[in-house]
């Protein structure tokens, strides 16, 4: 007998399986890409390191969004910019990004920096008030040069009779207020920041002990302003402040006119460089050769040395003249004819000089 094979298609299935499982395989893989990726990408930007160097970003009420990414991108240098750009858009900064002083380290991410900007973590400005402060325009440049206040408002503020009450000064005494030092502020602070600041600094300056050294002079705190203000017109050689604070004190005392200089200069609004005979003649209640005692108030923001010459005078002198050497030093006498010897030498100095 003879057996028939059995004839048919084969099944199919085996096929089918394995082109399920590919498609699996890719579906997962797929995920797996995408997943990973959007991890990549937040790991990126979340606790990836991503700038090159350190930098200072200011950001003023008018900057626009793409104005504070070229000046990151320029100053601190982006590793990555296109995560940098990614952060800044999920986190909209362009909405929420707020005026402040920002230094940005190499270690930030790109995230910490977009959440600095939105949510204001600003670095605190350095406020240095140093040097040359005999107008209101002097220190009102120097404060809108180092914080976001314009100048014209500082002036402003120093002229505003009830805003300066509350710390206990006038416009005319409100040189008085001023501590010259350095201070930390935000970069945004306000004018109304500024003052506190200086009437704590101006606090903390007058201890107990500086209270009682300016009692024994009889003079009030703002007096001694009033005079360290002339002393520091008279010079910036602190070792001679104290000599040059006890002649105006020795001159007060006995009631003469303090003829000081500095005071003339000030009703000039220092545009003359040397004080003449006719300089004297200004009617002013500045002018201590027409009036005597004090001036209404000081005529510059006087330095912690000046003050300190004032409470500290040395000497029972009461003239003293530039030195014929043109060293920046003085020459002092406690009677008039010495101060005459004096001052010829200085001005046969000056003649030769053509001065």
């Amino acid at each position: 007998m003879t057996s028939k094979k059995k004839t048919g298609k084969k099944k199919q299935a085996p096929k089918k399986t394995s082109a399920l499982k590919i498609l699996v395989f890719l579906a997962l893989l797929v995920f797996a890409v995408v997943v990973g990726g959007y991890f990549w990408n937040w790991y990126s930007d979340n606790r990836r390191p991503n700038f090159m160097r350190e930098a200072v970003i200011y950001v003023h009420e008018d900057s626009t969004v793409d104005e504070v990414y070229a000046q990151i991108i320029n100053e601190a240098g982006v590793k990555r910019p296109y995560s940098l750009d990614h952060a800044f858009k999920d986190k909209q900064v362009a909405e929420y990004m707020q005026p402040g002083r920002y230094e940005i380290k190499p270690e930030y991410t790109s995230v910490y920096v977009a959440r600095m900007l939105n949510n204001c973590w600003q670095t605190p400005a350095r406020l240095v008030l140093s040097g040359t402060m005999r107008q209101k325009s002097q220190l009102a440049s120097k404060i809108s040069s180092q914080l976001m206040i314009d100048s014209l408002d500082v002036i402003e503020a120093l002229s505003d009779k009830d805003l300066l009450a509350q710390y206990g000064f006038t416009p005319q005494d409100v040189f008085s207020l001023f501590i010259p030092d350095t201070y930390e502020m935000w970069w945004t602070a306000d004018m109304k920041d500024v003052l506190a600041s200086q009437k704590k600094a101006y606090d903390a300056f007058w201890t107990p002990e500086r209270l009682a050294k300016a009692r024994a002079q009889g003079l009030n705190q703002k007096e001694v302003s009033i005079i360290a203000s002339i002393v520091k017109g008279e010079t910036n050689y602190e070792p001679e402040m104290p000599k040059i604070a006890g002649v105006y004190l020795n001159r007060l005392k006995r009631g003469m006119k303090l003829q000081a200089d500095p005071t003339v200069a000030f009703c000039l609004n220092y545009e003359v460089n040397r004080i003449l005979n006719k300089h004297l003649q200004i009617d002013s209640r500045y002018n201590t050769y027409m009036y005597a005692g004090l001036p209404p108030g000081p005529i510059a923001v006087p330095t912690k040395a000046c003050l300190d010459a004032v409470l500290n005078p040395e000497g029972n002198y009461l003239y003293f003249c530039a030195n014929s050497n043109f060293d920046g030093s003085h020459l002092f006498a406690t009677t008039y004819p010495e101060h005459l010897r004096n001052a010829r030498a200085f001005q046969h100095a000056l003649d030769a000089r053509g001065r």
